[in-house]
């Protein structure tokens, strides 16, 4: 095991390998690491990388037809190492009887990497209920890992202190909380380099939080939430998937040459909702990825919406007028919307590709430390 052996090399104060003892020097070296190995041997995979079913995108009629996808699974492999080298392989004291709660949080993470890259694979996309039903196994899966099977503290916006909740409790709140990161982030994966921006600074946003904030005693007491000692490791995990999102956005610039497709959307949704579970506040998945979660979570709700209206016995607007059911204003007010919103911009606003990306980027960067501003100290 590395672990131990820099810690031998490190007992016999072998010069710069003494680095590796610091938190702060483990997040930089595996986020540098992890886009260095992303960006540089990515192009390798693109001949064995399945190719696109095909999404014509609206205002310039580029199609993704063809494009190699699924890039997040080979991403997800060159950042391996990385993780090997930077994330401790050991569990905290009194950690958890799963172990290491950030390596089977890494266990989570491949396993929605694979059902994203056979359903890159398939020849028939999967169906909306097969996909789901995984997403929601791997949500309890992640849920468990993050709480250790032990009782979780969480604090709330507006409410001082922290209070704790038991295991099951936890994981009930939390899975649909990781169903829905997943999901909404795979939904805006839709124009070159937009998830994969966004997220991005999801990721940076949270392990700034997880290192700075929650992972610090002295600034966690001042700003009046609870401590986790095991913030830095959380941080270093994020980071190395965000130097590795960075090496794969070189690849996929506008115009893209690869598509991240469902292997690199979907757990890198994950990880959004596992890194703001760990800081302790299931409110930060809202706060620090505002706009990558509203454009892929309101075709979620859209969805969800029109079949509910079907089921109440209404027109939905689906298929043609039936008339055993009643026209619904709601679902002719849902159905003039695009979703996800990047389409509605490109469609009714006229934007093009690099203008939603600049602006979709800008938003949410702008709205992250506003937010979370508000989210600290309205309390």
């Amino acid at each position: 095991m590395f672990s131990l052996l820099r810690r031998f090399v490190l007992s016999l104060h072998w010069g710069p390998l003494r680095l590796f003892e610091s938190h702060l020097f483990l997040l930089g070296f595996a986020t540098a690491a992890a886009a260095l190995a992303v960006g540089v041997f990515l192009p390798r995979f693109f001949p064995v990388l399945p190719h696109d079913r095909g999404k014509t995108l609206v205002k310039d009629g580029v199609a993704s037809a063809g494009k190699p996808t699924g890039a997040g699974a080979p991403a997800f492999l060159l950042t391996l190492p990385a993780l090997l080298l930077a994330l401790p392989l050991d569990g905290l004291a009194a950690s958890s009887p799963l172990g290491n709660r950030q390596w089977c949080v890494v266990g989570c993470l491949a396993l929605s990497m694979l059902s994203g890259w056979f359903d890159d694979k398939a020849e028939k996309e999967w169906s909306r209920v097969r996909k789901g039903t995984i997403d929601l196994v791997v949500a309890v899966l992640a849920a468990l890992s993050i709480c250790g099977m032990r009782t979780a503290t969480l604090w709330l916006p507006f409410a001082k202190g922290a209070f704790c909740v038991s295991w099951p409790w936890y994981v009930a709140i939390a899975a649909p909380i990781l169903w829905f990161t997943i999901n909404a982030t795979n939904c805006s994966d839709g124009v070159d380099g937009l998830a994969g921006s966004l997220t991005l600074l999801s990721l940076c946003g949270l392990s700034a939080i997880l290192y700075a904030v929650v992972g610090h005693e002295t600034v966690a007491a001042y700003l009046l939430v609870p401590h986790n000692p095991e913030g830095a490791r959380w941080a270093v995990l994020c980071m190395a998937f965000a130097g590795a999102t960075a090496g794969y956005l070189w690849w996929n610039a506008n115009p893209s040459m690869v598509l991240m497709g469902d292997a690199g959307s979907r757990p890198l949704g994950l990880l959004v909702g596992v890194a703001a579970l760990a800081a302790g506040n299931p409110f930060l998945v809202l706060v620090l990825a505002p706009v990558a979660l509203v454009n892929g979570g309101s075709g979620l709700f859209k969805i969800a919406m029109l079949q509910g209206i079907a089921k109440l016995g209404f027109d939905n607007g689906s298929g043609p007028p039936a008339p055993d059911r009643r026209p619904c204003a709601l679902a002719r007010i849902l159905r003039s919307v695009r979703f996800p919103l990047h389409d509605q911009a490109k469609t009714v606003l006229h934007w093009s590709n690099p203008q939603v990306l600049m602006r979709f980027t800008l938003l949410q960067a702008g709205l992250m430390p506003l937010l979370f501003l508000l989210l600290l100290k309205i309390r």
